[in-house]
């Protein structure tokens, strides 16, 4: 079984608006031993700002990636986590964030990264974006001010994750059993990409509309509660491709049938 490990952990910061927030979140991972940071189209970047409030986690700061959409910076990633104090109306698979880092430590990802997305400073992440996450994780604040800077939400998240791979990494094998959503140790596939399983809605959005399952203009929640089946189910790379050939010999079964 390969464990997860800190260079496989990505933290991903979505529209920041003000520079000095990244270099305090670079300076907050570098703190915890991480160093994978993704940029989803910053206000203002590079910036003077980031750098003076990185401090001593420069190096952070000078290999971070920035992205154009969120789906580009979580393409390659095995498991998707969303930061987020929002209710919505569909629910959600939510942890918090002691259980999150819990089941990480002990998750194998097959050598593909962890993404944990970080929202806008004034608004957080969208639902559309939260919609791309296998887990949405909360992080205990006072109900009456829950409002954390954002180099300080990726500082508590970081700590937590790092608490946990220290104490799983310490304690002997069979101690500590793994969560009961965790994938087998002998998994024989690698887990679907954040960008196999974005092909897959697609493609199966575009079926559902084929054989007016769904209104394309007016979809309600199909999608919405569809996604959130595959979602807790992170299916694996192969899994994803036969669902992929299902809907296209849909597609081909159509395309044959004479017109009306």
């Amino acid at each position: 079984m390969s464990r997860v490990q800190a260079k496989d952990i990505r933290i991903v910061l979505v529209e920041p608006s003000h520079p000095g927030n990244i270099g305090g979140a670079a300076r907050a991972m570098k703190t915890m031993g991480l160093a994978d940071l993704a940029i989803v189209n910053p206000g203002r970047f590079p910036d003077p700002q980031a750098i003076w409030r990185a401090a001593g986690a420069v190096d952070v700061v000078d290999g971070a990636r920035v992205f154009g959409r969120v789906d580009e910076a979580i393409a390659d990633c095995g498991w998707v986590v969303g930061t987020s104090v929002r209710s919505r109306r569909v629910p959600w698979p939510v942890a918090t964030l002691e259980q999150f880092a819990d089941r990480l430590a002990r998750e194998d990802l097959g050598g593909k990264p962890l993404a944990v997305l970080f929202g806008r400073e004034d608004r957080g992440l969208s639902n559309e974006e939260l919609e791309c996450c296998n887990l949405h994780v909360v992080i205990p604040a006072n109900p009456d001010y829950p409002s954390l800077n954002l180099a300080m939400a990726v500082q508590v998240v970081c700590y937590e994750i790092l608490r946990a791979l220290t104490r799983v990494a310490n304690s002997d094998a069979g101690i500590e059993d793994p969560p009961a959503q965790s994938l087998p140790t002998d998994w024989d596939r690698s887990p679907a990409t954040a960008a196999d399983v974005a092909a897959l809605y697609r493609h199966l959005g575009r079926v559902l509309s084929a054989i007016e399952f769904q209104d394309p203009k007016n979809p309600r929640l199909t999608m919405t509660r569809l996604r959130r089946m595959v979602a807790r189910i992170r299916p694996d790379q192969t899994e994803v491709a036969i669902l992929r050939g299902v809907l296209t010999r849909v597609e081909r079964t159509l395309s044959r049938r004479p017109p009306c």
